[in-house]
């Protein structure tokens, strides 16, 4: 089995304040360097907030160049790490909550969000899900929340032979135990590890749970954050499997 180390970044999320959210995209992509993270996921519309409102005002490009100082940290830091923003494909097209897979390589890799949670239409359409990314030898299948409470998202991502299913999430304390439970239950019956990266905080006017978490393919618990906060939850696997870890990240 070949070693790979993965983390969330429970972030806190700034309503809105785009660059102020990179500087802390960076700081966590830093960290997760210094940790020798290959795979850092952050939570649902990371770098803008759950900010339904102004998601219309906020959606960019992937490619776009307010982007590229942050691509090409990813890349000097060598952590591929998906990030998430309200994104349009095209001027004229729709919104969609994407994650973008920002390349340790330099790469763009583009995800959207597919199904959406009810009162998201006002501000969304439903997007078409992405590719798979390999990180050294495994397979990685991306969801963004509302994705994984559709038993199908996380069946069709173990037909495309996932070794790990991450989902960048906003969930709430009343919807903590049963999204785990799903969550968990997607790592038994699928033989994929799970990684959840939640909200480091209240975004968008609701209470995030935190406890970002890590489960291995056999559903067994590797490591979850205790609670809110600006947290990096780690899992680091090797010949003797899994260990995992909780690093705070302060601002520089």
């Amino acid at each position: 089995m070949t070693t790979l180390t993965i983390a969330a970044a429970q972030s806190i999320s700034i309503a809105g304040d785009l660059a102020a959210n990179m500087a802390w995209h960076r700081r966590f992509m830093q960290v997760a360097a210094e940790q020798g993270v290959q795979l850092l996921v952050f939570p649902e519309l990371s770098l803008t907030g759950y900010e339904r409102g102004l998601a219309t005002e906020l959606a960019i490009a992937p490619d776009a160049g307010v982007l590229q100082p942050l691509r090409d940290f990813a890349r000097e830091v060598g952590v591929t790490s998906v990030v998430g923003m309200p994104i349009r494909l095209s001027d004229d097209s729709p919104v969609l909550i994407g994650a973008l897979v920002l390349g340790a390589d330099g790469s763009l890799g583009i995800y959207s969000k597919q199904h959406l949670h009810p009162g998201e239409e006002v501000a969304f359409a439903p997007g078409t899900g992405g590719s798979t990314l390999k990180i050294g030898t495994d397979t990685v299948a991306l969801a963004v929340c509302a994705d994984f409470s559709h038993a199908s998202h996380a069946a069709a991502a173990a037909r495309q032979g996932a070794d790990l299913y991450a989902a960048g999430v906003l969930i709430t304390e009343n919807g903590y135990a049963p999204d785990t439970a799903l969550l968990q239950g997607y790592a038994c019956t699928h033989s994929m590890a799970v990684l959840m990266a939640n909200h480091g905080g209240a975004t968008g006017g609701w209470g995030s749970a935190g406890r970002s978490a890590i489960w291995a393919a056999d559903g067994s618990l590797i490591v979850a954050a205790p609670g809110t906060g600006n947290l990096m939850v780690v899992a680091r696997r090797n010949a003797d499997g899994w260990k995992g870890q909780i690093v705070a990240v302060a601002e520089a």
